[in-house]
Order: structure tokens, then C-alpha cells, then sequence
């Protein structure tokens, strides 16, 4: 299929034919192919990287990995990442990469959560994952180095959703709240926009490829009418922490996240909104372009003030 018809930047050429295979049967083949990528991350000179298992409960548990910059000072702030991959997808080599530069820049420990997938493990799987590797990491904040007054929740597409989720999780729940919540290109339930009726056919992820992901995701019906799924629909979102919110130019899901951050600023909540352009779904995969090094900047600066203001 061409992608011409959309003037994405030339940085991100490589990418403008790429759609993940999507059909129940060659999911689980790209699970199992992208699984291992987890078990390939090493430390290096300036991180150590070490393997996590979080009980999730049930008898169930979930794997992490839990990056440390060397010679960070005690206690030090946490980050819980989040990967994007339509809730179906294990994390891409790029998404391990951007969790290290987060941690080695920001200097914070960055515990990266590898929730439950669908389809074996529709909603609410992912969300409770995420929740109980927040709860965990602030129960273990001793044994982890951390200070459980500055820990943010970070995620990318399902994984925005997902750290919006545990937001509200934490309200509900009567968890302390993250300092703050880095959403890149968020999925945040705002069906029927501009962008998901327009953006049917760009790459990497398009309003047709959410469709397949909500039948995997939602299979429940009630689900995607719950608030942990369409954080955008909560009764309130007053008292949520601050946000960076990030949204590409040509994504079905940039009017998501758009639309949450003026809710969120609706409610009182400080936002900090950095609309791309020239961009489409998951262009922080060409890690070395100039457009990508400019976000990641942003998001690293936002990351610093929330924990200093935490101290």
C-alpha cells in the first residue's frame, strides 16, 4: 500500500510502509519471535539493567526490567514505563533503548513493565499489571534505591493509555499519585474523531488497525466503555498529576491526545502539549533523527521538573 499521499518527513521514510501483521494467527508468532528481545538487554558502562518478577496477583506474575543509572544518588526518583504495541505487541528494541536514555538522562531508576497481552489476556489484564508494578515498586522502595514521593508513569500509544490508567487506578484505590504521567501519542477512547475518520490508511498504526486491536483488547463490549480503557471518559480527572502529552501530525490517534490534555487542563491539571508534525504513529522509532532527539529532550526536561519539584 503507498504512503505517498501524506507528507510525512523524510527522517522516517524507511517507515512509511510498515503495518504490523495483525491476524489471530500470526500474532502469536510475532510474540514468541519478540519475546527474547526482553532477555537481550545487558548493562553498559553508564546502566545496569537488571530482571524483575512482579506478582500481579492470582499466583501470576509478570516480568520487568529495572534500568539504574550508575552512581545515581539514594534514593532516587522512579519512572514506570509503559510500551506501546496495541496491547498486543511485546516491546520493540527502540522502546528498551529510549527506557535506558530516560534513566542514564533523568536520573531516575526506570522499572519497564512487561504486562499481559492480548489476545490470551484480554482487558483488564494490562491495566492490573500495570497497577500492581506501580504498587509494588512503591512498596519496595527501600530494597529498590527509590524515593516513593517522586515516581512518574510513563507509556507510549497502548502504554499511554495504560499510564493514564494507573492514574486513576491510583485515585480509586487510595495509592499515593505519580508526580506525573508521560503520555507519547496516547490511545485515550476518543472514538469518532477527526483524525480516527481521516487517518485510515498511514503507517505504523491507522483507525483500521485499531479496530483489529480493540477485538483482541475489548472483547468485552462493557470494557471499552470502562474509564481504565477510555481514560478520557472519567467522571473527573481534577487532582491527576501533571502531563506531557506528544502526538504525531498524521496518526489516527493524535485527536486522542489532544483531547485529553485539554481535559486535563480543564480540570486543573498542568499540561505541557508537544504536537509534532511531519510525524506519524511511532516515529520516535528513528531514534537519531533530529525531530525525535528534539522530543526526547522535551520529554527528559519534563521528566526533571516533576522529580526536582518532588524533592
Amino acid at each position: 500500500m503507498k504512503r505517498t499521499k501524506y507528507p510525512i518527513h523524510p527522517d522516517f521514510r524507511a517507515w512509511t510502509r510498515m503495518n504490523p501483521p495483525l491476524n489471530r494467527v500470526l500474532l502469536p508468532v510475532m510474540q514468541t519471535l519478540m519475546r527474547p528481545l526482553f532477555d537481550r538487554e545487558r548493562s553498559t558502562d553508564g546502566l545496569t539493567v537488571e530482571r524483575r518478577t512482579i506478582p500481579v496477583g492470582e499466583g501470576t506474575s509478570v516480568r520487568a526490567l529495572w534500568y539504574v543509572p550508575r552512581g545515581a544518588e539514594r534514593p532516587m526518583p522512579c519512572l514506570l514505563y509503559y510500551h506501546g504495541g496495541g496491547f498486543v505487541l511485546p516491546a520493540a528494541p527502540y522502546h528498551y533503548r529510549l527506557a535506558g536514555e530516560y534513566a542514564r538522562r533523568s536520573g531516575c531508576g526506570v522499572l519497564f513493565v512487561e504486562y499481559r497481552l492480548a489476545p490470551k489476556h484480554p482487558f483488564p489484564a494490562a491495566p492490573e499489571d500495570c497497577f500492581a508494578a506501580y504498587a509494588w515498586a512503591l512498596d519496595r522502595a527501600g530494597g529498590l534505591g527509590i524515593d516513593p514521593a517522586r515516581t512518574a508513569v510513563a507509556g507510549d500509544s497502548a502504554g499511554g493509555e495504560l499510564a493514564a490508567a494507573v492514574c486513576l487506578m491510583a485515585e480509586e484505590r487510595g495509592l499515593p499519585m505519580p508526580r506525573g504521567q508521560m503520555l507519547i501519542y496516547p490511545v485515550t477512547g476518543a472514538e469518532g474523531t477527526g483524525s480516527r475518520q481521516k487517518y485510515t490508511d498511514t503507517p505504523m498504526c491507522n483507525s483500521r488497525d485499531m479496530e483489529k486491536y480493540g477485538r483482541y483488547y475489548l472483547r468485552d463490549p462493557a470494557a471499552g466503555e470502562h474509564v481504565w480503557s477510555a481514560p478520557i471518559d472519567a467522571p473527573s480527572l481534577a487532582g491527576l498529576p501533571p502531563a506531557y502529552v506528544e502526538t504525531a501530525e498524521f496518526d489516527c490517534l493524535r485527536d486522542d491526545g489532544i483531547l485529553y490534555a485539554r481535559r486535563l487542563e480543564a480540570s486543573g491539571v498542568p499540561v505541557e502539549l508537544n504536537n509534532t508534525e511531519g510525524t506519524m504513529h511511532g516515529f520516535d522509532i528513528v531514534l537519531d533523527s533530529p525531530i525525535v532527539r528534539a522530543c526526547v529532550d522535551r520529554r527528559i526536561g519534563f521528566l526533571k521538573r516533576i522529580f526536582e519539584e518532588g524533592e
